[in-house]
Parts: C-alpha cells; sequence; structure tokens
C-alpha cells in the first residue's frame, strides 16, 4: 500500500511511521507542519528508508494537500495530525479549532475530489481512516466504558474540537459516500513523547531533581495505551478495518494519576535512584485545571472480537520501556528542553 500519514511527526503519528516502515514493505509519506510536537528526531529510525518520504506543509493548506494526494497517489490516508494538549487549549482555543476542525475539513474535502478521481478498483480499495480520542465522549462516574455508541459530550476545547472532526468525517461518508473508518483511543504513552504529559514530564522533572506537579490530588482516572500497542492497532485497522465503522482502542489499564506517579517514582529508584530519598518525596500537588475529566476507560471488545488485535504490553511492562528509553535517549529531549518548553504543568487559569 501507499499510505499518507498526516501528523506522522508527532508522538503517535511517528511510532504509526516507524511501524510502516519497519513492520510492512508499504511506502509512507509524511505529512506534517513540524509544530512544537511535530519532531522529526522521532522519525531519524526511518529517515534513509527509500519507503519513507516527508513533506513539510499545513493540513489546512488546501493547495498543498491537495498537490500531496496528486504527486503521492496514496491508497489510504491516515489523518492523525491534530493539537492535542487539553492544557493548551484552555488557554489558546483558537489553534484547536484551526487546526482540527478545518484541518479536517480540508483533508476531508482534498481526499473526496483526490477519491472521486481514481479508477473504479482504486477507489473502492481506497481508506480514511481518522484517528481520534475518548475524550469526545465526557467523563465517566466511578463505573461504565465508553462503547463506540456512547453519546459525544466533550468538556475541553480540545475535546469538543476533536468531537467537531469526528462529525465532519461522519458527515463527509453520510453525504458524498467517501470511505472513512474513525478510531477512538485512550490516553497513549511511550517513547517520543513531548515532554509536556504526564509520564515524560514526570520522568524528566524527576531526573532533573524538580517537584512532580499533580493537579488536585492526584484522583482523576486515565485508562493508558502503549503507543505501540495503538500504531499496531492502527495498522490493523487500515488493512482489515471495515469502512463507516468506529473502533474503540484502549491499553485496559485504569490507573489513577497518584498511582502513575509513584509507579515511576518507584522504577527511577530502582534503576536510577536520588542520593538522598525516595523520588516520590518531590510530588507537589498542583491546582487542578478547569473542567478536569474525572475518568475515561474504553471498552475496545469490538476491535478485539472482530480484527482480533490485543496490546502485548501491560501498564507496568510499557512504563518502565518508557522510563528506561528516557534514561537511554537524553539526546532526544534535551533538544526540546532547552527551548521554550521547560517542564511545567499548563492551563491553568487563575
Amino acid at each position: 500500500m501507499r499510505v499518507l500519514i498526516t501528523g506522522g511527526a508527532g508522538f503517535i503519528g511517528s511510532a504509526v511511521s516507524r511501524q510502516f516502515i519497519q513492520n510492512s514493505d508499504d511506502d509512507i509519506c509524511v505529512l506534517d507542519k513540524l509544530t512544537y510536537a511535530g519532531n522529526l528526531d522521532s522519525l531519524e529510525p526511518i529517515g534513509h528508508d527509500p519507503r519513507y518520504a516527508f513533506v513539510r506543509a499545513d493540513i489546512c493548506d488546501r493547495k498543498v494537500v491537495g498537490r500531496t494526494l496528486a504527486s503521492f497517489q496514496p491508497d489510504i490516508v491516515m489523518h492523525l495530525a491534530a493539537e492535542s494538549h487539553v492544557d493548551r487549549s484552555i488557554d489558546g482555543p483558537a489553534a484547536f479549532i484551526e487546526t482540527n476542525v478545518v484541518g479536517t475539513f480540508v483533508m476531508l474535502d482534498a481526499a473526496l475530489e483526490y477519491w472521486r478521481g481514481l479508477d473504479k478498483s482504486r477507489a473502492d480499495a481506497f481508506r480514511f481512516m481518522h484517528i481520534s480520542t475518548d475524550e469526545v465522549f465526557g467523563t465517566l462516574g466511578a463505573e461504565g466504558f465508553f462503547h463506540e455508541d456512547t453519546p459525544y459530550a466533550p468538556n475541553s476545547p480540545y475535546s469538543a474540537s476533536k468531537a467537531g472532526s469526528d462529525h465532519l468525517v461522519r458527515a463527509w461518508r453520510e453525504t458524498y459516500g467517501l470511505p472513512t473508518i474513525v478510531t477512538n483511543c485512550s490516553n497513549n504513552y511511550g517513547p517520543y513523547h513531548f515532554p509536556e504529559k504526564l509520564i515524560p514530564l514526570i520522568i524528566l522533572n524527576a531526573l532533573d531533581e524538580k517537584p512532580l506537579p499533580v493537579y488536585g490530588r492526584g484522583e482523576n482516572i486515565r485508562d493508558w495505551l502503549f503507543v505501540d500497542d495503538h500504531a499496531a492497532a492502527l495498522l490493523l485497522v487500515a488493512r482489515a478495518g471495515k469502512v463507516g465503522e468506529s473502533y474503540n482502542v484502549g491499553g485496559r489499564n485504569e490507573k489513577r494519576n497518584i498511582d502513575v506517579v509513584t509507579m515511576i517514582c518507584d522504577i527511577l529508584d530502582e534503576i536510577a535512584p536520588r542520593r538522598r530519598s525516595s523520588f516520590r518525596d518531590l510530588i507537589t500537588f498542583v491546582e487542578d485545571r478547569p473542567g478536569h475529566d474525572l475518568r475515561y476507560a474504553i471498552d475496545c471488545s469490538k476491535i478485539e472480537r472482530e480484527l482480533g488485535w490485543r496490546p502485548a504490553e501491560t501498564f507496568e511492562t510499557g512504563l518502565r520501556k518508557t522510563v528506561r528509553w528516557y534514561l537511554d535517549n537524553p539526546a532526544w529531549w534535551q533538544a526540546i528542553r532547552s527551548g521554550k518548553y521547560r517542564g511545567e504543568r499548563l492551563g491553568r487559569i487563575a
């Protein structure tokens, strides 16, 4: 196959890109604007492969998107490009509406024109895959799970923008017949994760002997999914997913934020101990962010049942691999931390 991957220099996108080159015979073209979270260093392992190509472009640029589709001639578009951090969306929602809503419209508009120009056999095989989040479903109480048919109830500018993009994808299928598939995932973690997110933030602040900031009392619960397991699921959906379907992808790893932080501290205490006391002593509780959803948890039985996907990592094995990767790859994250981002929690409103 020939696969166009938007946002392919980002955290999840780069994992998908690496897996396509390392675990298939497919050709890929990464289209990425290279904003603060897009990093070509994350694609360095595949950067010299002849089956990999890169185009620096904004998904809101209709002309460039159209030209890329026409020249690369993909069989599948995997649309991952998005502004993705809840905290940033609170302080700057406009960028999220522009990229996630307007950008998705541009991608759909260009993909529809491209698809209509294909011969019948290629048009029948074409797929537009839209990769989204469980946050579009809102928040859960102490029990229950998000299912593919859970009503949308987004609570942050980020999740609202992703919900809007999901609805556009559905509308382009229902109105124009564009063959689309949607996936919604739980919280990803793993190597190459931008340091503002919880797990890498805690790892790197601990290594720097900085406070480990935890919102509220750390009671918020997330379902954690190792990024390489998510990438494997997306490659499987690209090959075997059914047009018009949506698939939830989760790790079955519900953890309170405070428990995630203490697990990281305990791993670091074991493999890179402080001279004085435990890394747990650096934990600092900070003012909670507005509209902080209490709990996310995904029912991923559909993709398990229909496509045979299973995560390879438990949270414990994946977290240990993640901590070890950051310890072994300081050049990757030091280049980021030497710039504007310094390791704070973002998005708190005074």
